[in-house]
């Protein structure tokens, strides 16, 4: 999988706080990050108000995600190279202060970087891949690697590779065993259709909230 960097431009207002959440939400879905959700839009929240709080309402920024290898890297850019976030040892009850902190807890790794003309906050997630442009493990997941790395015909061997055409001939191998489980069904008197809307429900259910695509029927 391509996890092509992406940013997008805000103004430091507390209303642009959810949108930017539902954005990381919405990228995130598509990356099949599924496990670092609520990770990642609080730490977006934290950085975005810390501008909001530190610099000023008002503020342009700049919001950036991006790989740093198998690390999910979020970074706010702000034009106020003065303000910096304090890692403030804050109370449980304290009203402000515990941003940063609770960044400083989720996060891998998290810092700052001055620029000519900007400010950059940023932090790193543990995404739970194992490798860069792979995929989070899950036993539904490793069942499916197992099963297609057996699943072989004169056709198209399943051999998934980088780039369009890797990801094509994966795709078209995953659908081959799709349709032939289908046939199988069908041959032994079950009712495809109805099996068909127990795998979409049961994925579903497995995905639980995460808001991922989901598209086995329409």
């Amino acid at each position: 999988m391509t996890r092509k960097p992406w940013d997008l431009a805000f103004t430091a207002e507390p209303t642009e706080v959810a949108a930017l959440r539902r954005a990381m939400r919405e990228y995130l879905g598509v990356w099949g990050l599924h496990e670092v959700f609520d990770e990642a839009q609080l730490c977006v929240s934290e950085l975005a108000s810390n501008v909001i709080t530190h610099v000023g309402i008002g503020t342009p920024a700049t919001l950036a995600v991006s790989m740093n290898g198998m690390y999910l890297r979020i970074e706010v850019h702000d034009p106020d190279t003065r303000a910096l976030p304090t890692l403030l040892d804050a109370h449980i009850d304290s009203e402000g202060g515990r941003g940063m902190a609770l960044v400083d807890a989720i996060a891998a790794r998290w810092g700052i970087q001055l620029r000519l003309d900007r400010k950059v906050t940023w932090c790193e997630l543990a995404t739970g891949l194992t490798s860069p442009h792979g995929h989070v493990e899950g036993p539904g997941v490793q069942r499916a690697e197992t099963l297609l790395e057996f699943y072989t015909d004169a056709r198209s061997p399943f051999r998934p590779g980088p780039g369009r055409l890797g990801r094509s001939m994966a795709e078209e191998s995953v659908i081959t065993v799709i349709t032939d489980f289908l046939h199988w069904l069908g041959a032994h008197g079950y009712d495809v259709d109805e099996a068909l809307d127990r795998a979409q429900t049961r994925y579903d259910a497995e995905l639980g909230s995460c808001g991922a695509p989901s598209a086995l029927r329409e």
